[in-house]
């Protein structure tokens, strides 16, 4: 046939497939040829001197840009990792099994599991060395695109997970999953309305159990106008859930995301307004307005470590509080008892934060990707690493079970 390449071309070809880890680890052929504009940032204030009195590695989602990082400083030296996924969004810490769950949201949903690795496995052909504690894929669970993850959360001891196309919960145990919490509004006499996403459910404030649990969402009702119309309102329309009465705790919000517990408080990000804060009697009270579209917080000690975004014009109605042209993609170090901005991280060439949540750093130091510009081939470290590394397994695993 004219034009065919002859069978020796084809056969290099596929022989320079799938040589790089990232490209493996992810599952998509150009994982790892990142821009490099998407690693640089700029620090404000004492950010990276609170990172390091935390002692943690912070691992941060940027969805739009199919991009996780880990953050961490040591002995005044800023670490920083990356690792490409399909549209990454909530991220989950399970401290019992020391395992870091993060939600993709393409078209089948995933959820890639990853733990420390435990060291090298002793080969003739590798050269003994200690890699440290980098984040290693262990398990990568499908689900039908159709549940729209967002965010992830454990609850005794089980992963759950926001379903916003199903306006639901879900737990996952084993190989299954299941609905197990839904608000009143969906409820209709043929059932839950769990068919089409009608108020944007979007994240957990992770109690003791559900009933202690707390949900944010775009709207209490379902309507002929949903998420994704231009004409679905949104201002003062998003509410804070009960898990126990599910029914609204806190009305008066705008497109609220990341709800998370502090010293037995709800805080949230008030996304539409650029504002985080505690729910007090029941009452939204903004503590610090940031400049952008606030999601992703992670409360550690006195700091709330919240995200901004910009905001993508497309969306802009579901912003009215903010200014578009002055919205930064970057992270933001809160003192919960003043409000003060301590300290930022900006991303100029950023895009959308989703998800923020800190391991310590004597678990893990981060993903095994970082430095390297897009046209470089993986470096023999990379290649070692992922040639030899030695799975960890979850601490005290059979003792664990047992309890079960």
């Amino acid at each position: 046939m004219t034009g065919q390449r002859p069978p020796a071309a084809r056969w290099a070809e596929h022989d320079r497939e799938w040589r790089d880890p990232a490209d493996v680890a992810a599952g998509w052929t150009g994982a790892g040829r990142i821009d490099p504009a998407l690693l640089k940032s700029r620090a404000r204030g004492r950010w990276w001197e609170i990172v390091e009195d935390l002692g943690v590695t912070l691992i941060v989602t940027r969805e739009y840009e199919h991009l996780a990082l880990s953050l961490r400083a040591e002995g005044g030296k800023l670490r920083v990792g990356w690792l490409r996924l399909p549209h990454p969004s909530g991220v989950a810490v399970d401290p019992v099994r020391n395992e870091v769950h993060i939600a993709c949201t393409r078209n089948p949903n995933a959820i890639v599991t990853l733990r420390p690795a435990a060291g090298m496995l002793d080969r003739e052909d590798v050269a003994p060395g200690n890699p440290g504690l980098p984040l290693m894929p262990h398990t990568t669970r499908w689900l039908p695109g159709s549940i729209y993850l967002h965010d992830l959360a454990m609850i005794r001891g089980a992963l759950h997970a926001n379903s916003v196309g199903s306006n639901s919960i879900l737990r996952f145990d084993g190989d299954g999953w299941e609905r197990v919490w839904w608000p009143l509004a969906i409820e209709r006499e043929d059932g839950p309305a769990f068919g089409r996403n009608y108020l944007q459910l979007n994240s957990i404030a992770a109690g003791a159990t559900l009933a202690d649990s707390f949900f944010t969402a775009s709207a209490d009702r379902t309507s002929a106008r949903r998420p994704g119309h231009r004409n679905f309102p949104v201002d003062r329309r998003g509410v804070l859930f009960s898990g126990a009465t599910r029914e609204p705790a806190t009305r008066g919000l705008t497109r609220p995301h990341s709800a998370r517990f502090a010293d037995g408080e709800v805080w949230l990000d008030d996304s539409g307004y650029g504002t985080v804060g505690p729910v007090s009697g029941g009452v939204y009270e903004p503590a610090a307005r940031l400049p952008g579209w606030t999601r992703g917080l992670c409360m550690i000690g006195p700091w709330a470590i919240v995200g901004t975004s910009r905001v993508i014009p497309r969306f802009s109605q579901y912003a009215p509080g903010l200014d578009a042209g002055t919205s930064v993609c970057g992270l933001h170090a809160i003192d919960r008892r003043t409000g003060e901005i301590a300290g930022s991280l900006i991303w100029p060439s950023g895009n959308q934060i989703f998800a923020i949540e800190a391991v310590p750093s004597s678990v893990t130091t981060g993903f095994p990707f970082g430095g390297r510009l897009p046209h470089r081939a993986p470096d023999d470290r990379v290649r070692a690493l992922f040639y030899a590394w030695r799975p960890g397994g979850p601490p005290n695993t059979t003792g664990s079970d047992d309890q079960r």
